[in-house]
């Protein structure tokens, strides 16, 4: 592409908007994911209004430029690597909010993240309950890239449950603004929630209304370590069977020790697992679901169960499992899944992985949104050894084809991006491909929106 391309671009759009400078450009490489065949773009884009998105995409679409949507980088799955010769759209500039308390929902731009959009509505005595363990990293333009879930979801569900309207830009330049801020609203087809998850391959949103929820109570947590992974799954079965609690989740062995190294918490290291449980009720029925995980857990061979309703006490739990992805990462380079199952194949998954873990010879860490049967399998190897870089994509791709076997998925939130693609097919059946395929050309005939990710 000649430098007068560029140039015009640049010439179109308030000044600062287009950067060129390889440094900066460069940074823009990869997301969390680290994908080794991510490219170089020609230039990062980082607009402040609608207005200079659709700008931006009437010239992609004019010159056939690929471009890459990006929120704050911190997607797991390859889904904002950049592309040879391509632009990259950040969004992390467009971080407008207004928060109605009266119809109980927020519009806002893509760029602020999970944890800012939590902060400004709960000056209201308002939740936005989509809480992915990153929340004080990850923006809500990713959180809707990928459908994001996280550790409430047990109880409260995932993005899509809370995105009422989108403004989204299309590939030719087109802004269409769909739903909006009604509760009910089946006119038309369901738009809206086919934009969410689609991983900026059939537009980039620039708008969106959120519901939001009255603030959550702080209510019992519930530890149990337990000798056996098989046992400690089992019980996810059980509790769920019964109750919702707000929150379910599991961490093994590796990534307990992980974070005792870190947080030096006391945690058991000799434990095979840990569940960190929740719920949020008031009154007595939150102390009867408390008690009844605590006798679930107990009954189901856990060596040591914790109950406590100070919130600060349980939120140090809390913080622990969200910090294991980051205590496993220093560990080494991490091959990151979040593959899902049904739950009673639960303990199934998780000691298939170990199976895995053990015929490569690889460290491979658990830990899961166990209350809806999401897992993070964690993959850790050295880059630089070529025999144990090779092992640990086989393992990818077995854990995957594990979890299909189970009934299950390749992704339960973080996205198929660029690492999973070669997995989708196989998945979705080729009807369903297909089918995917012709939305995708339907709205982006040109292919020119993240193009290499997710279909």
């Amino acid at each position: 592409m000649s430098a007068n391309m560029v140039a015009d671009l640049i010439a179109e759009l308030p000044e600062g908007t287009v950067v060129t400078d390889p440094d900066i450009v460069a940074s823009y490489r990869h997301d969390r994911a680290f994908d080794p065949n991510a490219g170089t773009a020609l230039a990062v884009v980082r607009p402040r209004r609608t207005e200079e998105v659709q700008t931006v995409m009437r010239w992609a679409s004019a010159h056939r430029v690929p471009v890459v949507p990006r929120g704050a980088g911190t997607g797991l799955s390859g889904g904002a690597s950049a592309l040879d010769g391509g632009i990259v759209l950040s969004t992390e500039r467009m971080r407008d909010i207004n928060v109605d308390p009266v119809t109980r929902t927020a519009v806002t731009q893509p760029g602020l993240l999970n944890a800012e959009v939590k902060k400004a509505v709960g000056e209201y005595g308002l939740w936005y309950p989509p809480d992915p363990s990153s929340y004080e990293i990850c923006s809500i333009g990713g959180n809707i890239a990928t459908n994001a879930g996280g550790l409430c979801c047990v109880k409260y569900g995932v993005t899509s449950d809370y995105v009422l309207g989108v403004q989204v830009v299309l590939a030719d330049g087109t802004a269409v603004r769909l739903g909006g801020p009604r509760l009910k609203d089946v006119a038309g087809l369901s738009l809206t929630k086919l934009f969410v998850g689609s991983e900026g391959t059939l537009g980039i949103v620039t708008e969106v209304t959120l519901k939001l929820l009255p603030a959550q109570h702080r209510g019992c947590t519930v530890v149990a370590s337990f000798a056996d992974v098989t046992a400690a799954a089992d019980a996810v079965v059980t509790i769920t069977g019964k109750i919702r609690p707000s929150m379910l989740e599991f961490m093994d062995s590796v990534a307990i020790n992980a974070v005792e190294d870190k947080l030096k918490m006391g945690l058991d290291r000799d434990a095979a697992a840990m569940m960190v449980a929740a719920t949020d009720d008031r009154g007595p029925a939150g102390s009867q679901d408390a008690e009844f995980m605590a006798k679930v857990f107990t009954e189901a061979g856990a060596t040591e169960v914790f109950s406590t309703s100070d919130p600060d006490e349980g939120d140090a739990f809390v913080a622990a499992r969200r910090f294991a992805i980051p205590a496993v990462e220093a560990k080494g380079s991490l091959l990151l899944e979040d593959v899902g199952v049904p739950l009673p194949a639960l303990a199934d998954l998780v000691s298939g992985v170990e199976k895995i873990a053990e015929q490569h010879g690889l460290m491979i860490s658990v830990i899961a949104h166990a209350g809806d049967g999401n897992t993070h399998p964690l993959i850790v190897f050295d880059p630089s050894d070529h025999a144990e870089a090779e092992r640990a994509q086989q393992a990818f791709g077995e854990i995957m084809d594990l979890a299909v076997g189970l009934g299950g998925t390749i992704t339960g939130e973080h996205g198929v991006g660029r690492l999973k693609r070669p997995w989708l097919e196989g998945y979705l059946g080729p009807e369903a491909m297909e089918l995917n395929r012709r939305i995708k050309r339907a709205l982006d005939p040109d292919d020119i929106l993240n193009p290499g990710a997710a279909l």
